[in-house]
């Protein structure tokens, strides 16, 4: 129980601000209650970002209003300025600075993480580090990028990454549904999800629980309650690996 606390309550937070496939891989991550460290990291971003737009107010406002002040006293304006009209200016210059978009900005990512984790379970990083290893990603298979024609579809394949992460957000975090059925003599099983699933793409080796399937296909419904569909052919042995998906079927509901 101490155990769990000190995985999920102080280290997840942390490791809550890195995309989910990172995260995943971190030693320890079985021992997190993702959800609740994704609501302490929202809430801790949230308030860090509160506090430091104060500070940064006061460090810059009060600067400003006492220079703009003691200039007007000394007739450096051509025209007579009101304190009134010195604070606009100041005012200005602060909602127009960089240093407060940073911060408002980080508030803002703050309550959608927040939310995101308490109400709908949905355990977002920080976009900026979501960029990252998406970037990292086109890096490391920058062999499959020979041609302008694959260098845009790979930055189709990122701007549609962000689009079904923000699919998957507007939607309640539901259990998969599991869909079996047969072809040709073959088991197929189709996925069916409220959330996307990182790095699932044709045709990868998937295990799920005790058996080795193929992923054939994926796709999504947009329309529907488990937009990300994924069907999956049974193969009849296979070799555990590093590029091998790993699925357990948990508390999916099976439909036949």
């Amino acid at each position: 129980m101490l155990g769990q606390f000190f995985w999920t309550f102080l280290l997840g937070p942390v490791a809550a601000l890195l995309p989910e496939a990172w995260r995943r891989s971190l030693p320890g991550s079985d021992r997190v209650h993702w959800e609740r460290a994704g609501a302490v990291s929202g809430l801790l971003e949230l308030t860090a970002a509160t506090i430091a737009m104060g500070y940064w107010y006061f460090q810059i406002m009060t600067p400003m209003i006492s220079s703009g002040t003691e200039a007007a006293l000394l007739g450096k304006f051509k025209e007579g300025a009101t304190e009134f009209q010195i604070g606009g200016a100041a005012l200005a210059v602060f909602a127009t600075h960089h240093v407060t978009w940073i911060f408002a900005y980080a508030f803002g990512e703050g309550a959608v993480r927040l939310f995101g984790a308490a109400f709908t379970e949905d355990v977002l990083g920080t976009f900026p580090l979501f960029l990252l290893e998406r970037a990292i990603f086109l890096v490391r298979h920058r062999e499959r990028i020979r041609s302008d024609e694959d260098l845009r579809r790979n930055l189709s394949s990122l701007v549609e990454g962000v689009h079904h992460q923000a699919l998957g957000a507007r939607r309640p975090r539901l259990c998969d549904e599991l869909h079996y059925s047969t072809e040709a003599g073959d088991e197929i099983l189709e996925i069916w999800a409220s959330r996307m699933k990182d790095n699932w793409d044709p045709p990868k080796v998937t295990h799920v629980d005790e058996t080795y399937y193929r992923l054939e296909q994926s796709w999504v419904e947009k329309d529907a309650e488990r937009p990300f569909r994924y069907r999956l052919r049974r193969l009849e042995a296979g070799v555990p690996g590093r590029n091998v998906l790993i699925y357990k079927t948990g508390k999916s509901v099976v439909k036949f």
